[in-house]
């Protein structure tokens, strides 16, 4: 039953809710002329003002106009009113290839044919001078056939984006699935390192689990950084030859995409066709970006945003990175993790406030490394590390070290997350601390 309540400019009916991030929703939706499936994705423009991402949603506009291939979602057509920017795209019916593999690992075959249909989608964005940069299973969809789409280039970059040195020198992703050299943040080639991340997104079809597992985020960019993992023994040898290719930490020596088209496992079962490209007229990004900025009301919204935030802030949003809680123990799904834009000085105050609130001592171990130590013997104890992403944005994952996993639980609860509320931007893993 169509009300003027789920009606789109008079376009399209608006139905269940699908997902949502930190600035978006996205539902299922219905063109009321044609009868066609489409999901919506509704973004609020206040917020991604405050956080200075509109350019960004410029950028995703005309990349998404740029790449229109049988492997990539498809963007009907983007909307705006004052307070809302609607990207009308094409409707996965499969869902995430995340949750599939969830339910288990796959078979090689099955691994195969997604992967090749991944390769060849990602070679024709480069072959257009885009890069995706967040390639990880949330972002690959399905549709009612089975068939593999690349979807969410919000963090995508254009060739022109490169700097003098010919790289690009914007560190984002998903923690689990970025390259080494966007780690490193010395400038790294866009074109191999979603090379890389592909190489991941192989490994956790074929094996049901991230290759680089590590109980902080620290240990695993040191894992990442030297291409230390290992393949489960039902891998055959023709995939761990190639996995070795694409995992190659060195990205001067890393495999291309030419050579994995032509290596033997990936050619196997290979039907030779041409990628279908959906022609649209850059006229039609420049339309749609006209919309967008001609709807931005910047006086009334320009609001404070933190120094030098850039794209890694999709960590927030990630499950992603919570994708390693799903294969580890229990006490590691208890730890704690959020994002901060407040300064590293800010975060340990707040600390020093839990600490004088409930009776425990702050301890300073190392550079950005602390302990909440209670004072009687056994008592509870959480060791909390500060990662520095940019200067003025924060990483921060306490977990218990010693005690009651009740005493810890209610502590971060009625202690520690109202003392963080004014400053935390993000809780990563939400659902495990309800």
């Amino acid at each position: 039953m169509e009300t003027k309540e789920n009606i789109l400019m008079k376009k399209y009916e608006v139905g269940r809710m699908l997902g949502q991030g930190a600035f978006a929703k996205v539902y299922y939706g219905r063109n009321l002329r044609t009868g066609q499936s489409v999901a919506i994705k509704v973004i609020d423009k206040q917020k991604i003002v405050k956080v200075g991402h509109i350019n960004q949603i410029k950028r995703e506009i005309s990349i998404m106009n740029l790449v229109r291939h049988q492997n990539i979602m498809h963007l009907e057509e983007v909307m705006a009113t004052k307070t809302k920017i609607y990207f009308v795209m094409e409707y996965a019916k499969g869902g995430e290839l995340f949750k599939r593999i969830v339910k288990g690992r796959f078979k090689e075959e099955t691994a195969r044919t997604y992967f090749q249909q991944l390769i060849c989608a990602v070679d024709f964005c480069h072959n257009r001078g885009v890069y995706h940069r967040d390639l990880k299973p949330e972002n690959l969809l399905l549709d009612e056939d089975g068939n593999l789409k690349v979807s969410d280039f919000g963090l995508s970059a254009l060739s022109e984006s490169k700097r003098q040195d010919g790289l690009l020198h914007t560190t984002c992703g998903t923690p689990a699935y970025v390259s080494p050299e966007v780690i490193s943040r010395k400038g790294y080639d866009g074109a191999k390192s979603d090379i890389w991340s592909c190489g991941v997104i192989l490994f956790v079809m074929l094996a049901g689990h991230l290759p680089f597992q590590c109980r902080n985020l620290m240990d695993m960019y040191r894992k990442i950084a030297k291409g230390s993992y290992k393949c489960p023994n039902w891998f055959s040898s023709e995939v761990r030859r190639l996995l070795s290719k694409i995992l190659d930490p060195n990205p001067n020596t890393r495999i291309s995409i030419a050579r994995i088209i032509e290596h033997p496992w990936f050619k196997k079962g290979l039907t030779p066709k041409h990628p279908v490209e959906i022609k649209a007229g850059m006229d039609k990004a420049a339309i749609e970006m006209d919309i967008v900025e001609k709807t931005l009301e910047l006086d009334d919204m320009e609001l404070a945003k933190p120094d030098n935030l850039n794209a890694f802030d999709i960590i927030s949003l990630s499950s992603g990175f919570d994708l390693s809680s799903l294969f580890v123990s229990q006490d590691q799904k208890d730890n704690a993790r959020f994002t901060s834009t407040s300064s590293a000085a800010c975060i340990v105050s707040k600390l020093e406030d839990v600490a004088h609130q409930s009776g425990f001592k702050l301890m300073k171990k190392e550079r950005g490394s602390f302990k909440l130590e209670g004072c009687l013997k056994d008592a509870l104890s959480i060791d909390v590390e500060i990662y520095e992403i940019s200067p003025s944005y924060h990483l921060v994952e306490m977990k218990k070290s010693r005690g009651d996993l009740m005493d810890y639980q209610h502590l971060l609860r009625q202690n520690i997350k109202t003392a963080f509320e004014e400053i935390v931007w993000s809780w990563l893993g939400e659902r495990q601390h309800n």
